[in-house]
């Protein structure tokens, strides 16, 4: 018979970008205590990575605890939470964060409602069979349609085939940054959570299990120590686990292997506390053991039963990744080889499963897949903030067949823009195969459309979507599915302006040639030939030369004293040049610059190359 653990729950708090998971739990910190008064802390304190903090979301998972002691009751309970990421880009995180809790915190903007992101974390928590809370955040904005919104939100249970114990979900009305919250009126707020903590310990399961089970913890994520080395953080299923004890560890290749627990932590607030023993339900931090990976499980050595190994979500997206063959090579970064840069890939693969790194037909560069093109530019991000110098390719669709024929990934676009935008976004949709599902005018001047678009016709699609908008577009996409072949898309429409030869670029060549179109590099610049120093403004790529000077004479010119007067150039971030890519074209990264190039870079292997294209779709 399962007993449980009334001392403690499990949970997850989940949500599409930006409507206040991480807020949430800084709010239930502060108010269990878990910092000082006067205590400078900064806000969003879940986000510890440097590029967390600067994009503002969340990239990987993360778990504090909290006490909280319910009304009525003089024990207090031990809140396990787990933060996750609210971008599809790293649902990895998120269904490795469900594996460890038993039930979920499903927080929704009260104004924006259920977008995409929203759909993917609560299908995933559904077929856990997890049950829900619904946050109805935010109800303090002016635009706020808070009846509306929990009308969209039983809609969305009902869309992804909820039962009827799973549709029956209690709503709490909360104002995260304020730390209130209400089961009742939106308009009359407590001053605290405490409305949210008690139904949390009334609704989320304590942990079950059964008395005299051996032990059974599963890996779900893995962190590094200075002093220990790698960490395997666990939720104890079954039995308990002690400092210093041997157990069995059963690897993910059907091995079983022994070995000692050196170290043992639990989560207390934000910190790691040194524990003798954790029982059943808690989610530990072990060290001792450097090899063990995500997935595994310690066992108890004399009667070991491994636990189903974790699955996640295939990937959908790929870039080949290789060593920067530029002739600026090596001028930037400390890690320039093929054997850093594989082992670099591998050493990610071990914490990140939603990855993939498969070998090409070149030995310095690989193909890396992954969920999206979010998630494959942090990846490169972090790589060039460590030093590494990188050649990236332009982002490329996986393709599956199918019954025979081939299928490839299709994503469900969700829209909010202006009224006076929706004609323009539906004909850029439309130009690559989009599919329109709903259309819905709230009478507040918005209108959102959901559209189903090919994966790939929504590459480089963001930046031209924000200046067909002017900047006032919000564009959310999430992995539907798989659709046969949509054919032939548009790509894009403008060109590339190339460098013809080496050398530092020259104020008078950039003068005569921002005529061509947008130029992305400043005088002074090193530029080599084939580097892409500008988008020209036809859809033909242009030879040009960015070095040339003016040349000097004896006479006197009557424009001699004129100032020049350059148009500043258009730097792209990581982000954007990914976006910017054709499929003869590829990013050189290093710590300090971004820029783009052709892939080959000699004029003459290009025309030719163009020539062999062009009489293939001939011969087609």
């Amino acid at each position: 018979m399962p007993v449980l653990r009334e001392d403690l729950r499990n949970v997850a708090i989940v949500a599409h970008v930006d409507h206040g998971k991480t807020t949430l739990v800084d709010a239930m910190l502060w108010q269990s205590g878990a910092f000082r008064v006067g205590q400078d802390v900064n806000d969003r304190v879940m986000d510890s990575m440097d590029l967390e903090r600067e994009k503002g979301i969340t990239i990987l998972a993360k778990n504090t605890s909290v006490r909280h002691t319910p009304t009525g009751s003089a024990t207090d309970v031990k809140l396990n939470i787990i933060d996750t990421p609210g971008h599809a880009d790293f649902g990895g995180e998120v269904e490795r964060g469900l594996f460890m809790v038993d039930g979920i915190l499903l927080l929704v903007d009260a104004s924006e409602g259920p977008l995409p992101q929203t759909r993917f974390v609560l299908r995933k928590a559904l077929e856990a069979r997890l049950p829900v809370i619904l946050v109805v955040n935010k109800v303090d904005r002016p635009d706020a349609r808070i009846a509306e919104v929990v009308d969209e939100v039983y809609e969305l249970f009902l869309d992804l085939d909820a039962d009827e114990e799973q549709i029956e979900f209690p709503i709490v009305y909360c104002n995260a940054k304020a730390g209130h919250a209400s089961l009742e009126d939106p308009d009359d707020l407590s001053d605290s959570l405490r409305p949210l903590m008690d139904l949390l310990v009334d609704r989320i399961p304590a942990p079950a299990h059964e008395p005299g089970h051996p032990l059974q913890a599963q890996v779900t994520n893995l962190d590094a120590s200075p002093y220990v080395g790698r960490l395997a953080l666990c939720r104890v299923r079954q039995g308990t686990i002690k400092r210093g004890q041997t157990v069995a560890w059963c690897r993910a290749n059907g091995t079983i292997e022994s070995a000692k627990i050196s170290e043992l932590y639990v989560t207390d607030n934000l910190d790691r506390v040194e524990t003798d023993e954790a029982g059943p339900g808690e989610i530990i931090a072990i060290a001792g053991i450097p090899e063990i990976t995500i997935g595994e499980t310690l066992a108890d050595p004399d009667d070991p039963r491994p636990l189903p190994v974790i699955c996640v979500d295939e990937p959908s997206l790929s870039v080949t990744i290789g060593i920067n063959t530029s002739p600026l090579s090596g001028q930037d970064g400390s890690k320039v080889t093929a054997r850093q840069l594989k082992n670099r890939l591998d050493a990610e693969l071990i914490g990140n499963v939603a990855l993939r790194v498969l070998d090409t037909e070149r030995p310095d560069t690989w193909e890396v897949q992954g969920r999206g093109e979010l998630q494959l530019a942090v990846l490169v991000e972090i790589m060039r903030r460590e030093g590494y110098e990188l050649t990236v390719g332009k982002p490329q669709v996986l393709t599956q067949e199918i019954d025979g024929k081939l299928h490839e990934p299709v994503e469900r676009v969700a829209i909010d823009v202006p009224e006076e935008y929706v004609g323009v976004v539906t004909q850029l949709l439309a130009l690559r195969k989009g599919r329109m599902e709903s259309l819905v005018n709230h009478g507040t001047g918005w209108v959102r459309m959901e559209q189903i678009v090919p994966a790939r016709g929504l590459i480089g699609f963001r930046t031209e979507f924000l200046t067909e908008t002017r900047g006032t577009g919000l564009l959310h996409h999430v992995f539907e599915g798989w659709e046969p072949w949509f054919g032939e898309l548009r790509t894009r429409p403008t060109g590339a302006l190339v460098a013809d030869r080496r050398g530092k670029v020259a104020s008078f060549a950039l003068f005569n040639l921002q005529e061509r179109g947008t130029m992305f590099v400043a005088p002074g610049e090193e530029v080599y030939e084939g580097m892409i120093v500008g988008e020209n403004a036809r859809s033909d790529d242009l030879d040009v030369n960015a070095v040339k000077e003016k040349h000097l004479t004896n006479h006197r010119s009557s424009t001699a004293d004129e100032l020049v007067r350059l148009v500043p150039p258009r730097k792209l971030s990581l982000d954007q040049a990914l976006e910017f890519l054709r499929e003869d074209e590829c990013i050189e990264v290093t710590p300090n610059v971004v820029r783009l190039r052709k892939v080959a870079l000699d004029q003459t292997s290009r025309v030719k190359a163009m020539r062999a294209s062009k009489r293939e779709a001939v011969a087609k």
